[in-house]
């Protein structure tokens, strides 16, 4: 990529104050496919500098004239959408398919919605003779994860242009070449200078330079829990607004009059999408314990059933996790459930046969999970499914409830109304009933130690705005 070793700021391709590189790798060969600058709290200050000033007249902008600007975005990402997909299926080893249909085309679906959103939003409106005005809330930094990284990127940087904010993005290190071409979209559609800037860098040095900066006013940030405590200590002591979308470990409810053979066999795709590295991944699956065996024996020919191998053959239905860090985490988590007497019905430790190369994990089903253990309780990123039995209804939503996380929960019931009833009493941001089809119009985002806020459609654009109330305005 010709920009690798460049940053983009005030709406040019620029040096990086240091030569200091990363190597990206393909995780199917472990092999470097490009190298990217790495940034220093120098680069910061000159990318905020830059949003700070072009802010001033962006900010005055008006909502037609940013709408206008986000059909145009929409126009260019278009046109190089397989070329987006095939970025993210190198970098990430995510089967190609899937990357252009759905690492890639998520990021269309967000910006489709965000112009429905925007053709209706009441951007001001009356309360007796007072005017609420909803206005920019400033320069905000963008940091946003590897797994599904244009999904994230397009969520928070288009509702941050058609709120009016200027920006500074951190991708991921681990997958920054999607970032770099979504610069050139954004560039090749006509965003001011200084409105969008990117830099690529490591959490502790450029992330935590943005979240401490005095003249950032917010921090959008996707990842781990703990490193979204980090970043709210370090925003706190100039009170900026951080919004965070973090960790999950979702409870999948499977009531005792669902099709066992559907549900258990979706559920179980649905865990290894991706290679299993989505926040809210079904991981838990709980099941009647009169039913535990059958949902075992199903789940194990689901998990069989899974095409292992690289992103670019076309049988491939799950490719390797991200890294050797993330191949060992999972790893060790899948032998942390075999030491502490959970039952491997599928997969288990190792690389799957005949695969010597690439951070390639076995699809992995445990069976007769406790609460208690740790892999009930730790957020895996990877393909590991736990099936916990349940004696009744309230126990089943009481297990789903234990977690310190709380970003979304799956029920599946032949009775919508009793599958509705459950969902009500579910600590989650998001409760997905009987596998429904992906919404961009939902709110996302969790409970508890999965964050704060929500993203998409509306939630996703009030997050990047204030509220002025403007008293006296008049009839």
């Amino acid at each position: 990529m010709v920009n690798a070793l460049k940053f983009y700021i005030d709406g040019a391709w620029v040096e990086p104050s240091t030569d200091a590189r990363r190597a990206v790798v393909d995780p199917c060969t472990e092999q470097a496919i490009a190298e990217v600058a790495m940034g220093t709290p120098a680069d910061v200050d000159r990318a905020v500098a830059a949003a700070k000033r072009a802010f001033v007249s962006f900010s005055q902008t008006t909502p037609a004239e940013r709408l206008a600007l986000i059909r145009r975005i929409l126009e260019v990402f278009l046109e190089r959408q397989d070329e987006m997909g095939d970025t993210i299926s190198r970098e990430l080893g995510a089967p190609r398919a899937m990357a252009r249909a759905w690492q890639a085309g998520i990021g269309r679906r967000h910006l489709e919605e965000l112009i429905r959103t925007c053709e209706t939003f009441a951007w001001q409106r009356r309360k007796g003779t007072t005017l609420v005005n909803h206005e920019p809330v400033g320069v905000v930094a963008l940091i946003t994860p590897w797994n599904w990284p244009i999904n994230q990127i397009v969520c928070k940087a288009a509702p941050a242009i058609a709120a009016g904010c200027t920006m500074v993005l951190k991708p991921s290190e681990v997958t920054p070449l999607n970032a770099l071409l979504f610069a050139e979209i954004l560039d090749a559609a006509g965003v001011p200078p200084g409105v969008f800037n990117l830099i690529n860098g490591d959490g502790p040095t450029v992330g935590a330079a943005l979240a401490a900066h005095p003249d950032v006013d917010m921090v959008s940030f996707t990842g781990s829990t703990r490193a979204g405590v980090e970043i709210a200590k370090l925003a706190a002591p100039t009170v900026k607004r951080v919004h965070q979308e973090l960790g999950g470990k979702s409870a999948n409810i499977l009531l005792d009059d669902v099709d066992f053979e559907a549900a258990v066999t979706a559920g179980v795709n649905s865990c290894f999408n991706n290679s299993g590295q989505s926040c809210n991944a079904p991981t838990r699956m709980l099941v009647p314990a009169a039913r535990h065996d059958e949902a075992v024996e199903i789940a194990r020919r689901a998990a069989q059933a899974q095409r292992v191998g690289p992103a670019d053959h076309e049988r491939t239905t799950m490719g390797p996790v991200v890294s050797s860090v993330q191949f060992e985490r999972v790893e060790r988590l899948i032998a942390a459930g075999i030491d502490e007497g959970a039952q491997v019905v599928a997969g288990g430790l190792g690389r799957p046969p005949g695969l010597e190369r690439g951070y390639y994990v076995q699809p992995t089903v445990f069976a007769d999970v406790r609460p208690s253990m740790t892999i009930a309780r730790e957020e895996i990123f990877g393909p590991v499914l736990a099936i916990m039995p349940y004696r009744d209804e309230e126990e089943a939503i009481a297990i789903a409830n234990d977690s310190p996380f709380g970003l979304a929960a799956y029920v599946q019931s032949a009775d919508l109304e009793r599958a509705r009833r459950v969902a009500f009493r579910l600590r989650a941001g998001s409760v997905y009933l009987n596998y429904p089809s992906w919404d961009a119009g939902s709110p996302f985002g969790g409970y508890k130690q999965s964050g704060n806020g929500r993203e998409y459609a509306e939630w996703g654009l009030e997050a990047f705005l204030e509220v002025k109330g403007i008293v006296g305005f008049g009839d």
